[in-house]
């Protein structure tokens, strides 16, 4: 009587699992397509939850503010940062390829709010020698699963000295 319930529950979990390692595989191995339907994915369903409570104190993301490098609009996009000495680290599953990325090395600068604190950044992409150091034991087995190789430092920006005279 119950065993269709048992199957269906069981099903369900073996095709979840069998999502998750889809996921691993497409993110370690970088492959184009997969990469594309979990960015598709992200920038409509993750990214617009991920907003909700970005930046503020106690929330798991951080939001960085850019400009379009081609149209020059505004965007704000939610990332995971940790601290790293005076600045912060992010890892970046995709490459140094994503747009944001893109976006905020060609300006030169961005605006990251996190933990309700606005900061005035540069970026500088690392290899996963420089970043090791700065990830804790569960960001290095993520980083590992993932196969990720590229990392972003977020710097804080140079004061602008002098004013208007």
């Amino acid at each position: 009587m119950w065993s269709w319930l048992l199957w269906t529950v069981l099903g369900l979990v073996v095709l979840a699992l069998a999502f998750f390692l889809a996921i691993v595989l497409v993110m370690r191995y970088k492959n184009p397509r997969g990469l594309a339907l979990v960015r598709r994915f992200n920038r409509s369903f993750t990214n617009r939850r991920a907003m909700r409570h970005a930046g503020e104190p106690g929330s798991g993301y951080a939001v960085i503010r850019h400009v379009g490098r081609r149209s020059g609009k505004p965007y704000a996009t939610p990332i995971g940062v940790s601290p790293a000495g005076d600045g912060f680290l992010v890892f970046l599953p995709y490459g140094a390829d994503a747009d944001w990325v893109r976006n905020i090395r060609a300006a030169g600068s961005a605006e990251l709010v996190t933990d309700g604190r606005t900061h005035q950044v540069t970026p500088r992409v690392v290899d996963r020698a420089e970043a090791l150091p700065h990830l804790s034991g569960g960001d290095r087995r993520v980083a590992r699963l993932f196969r990720v190789t590229d990392y972003l430092v977020l710097q804080p920006a140079p004061a602008i000295a002098g004013g208007a005279g």
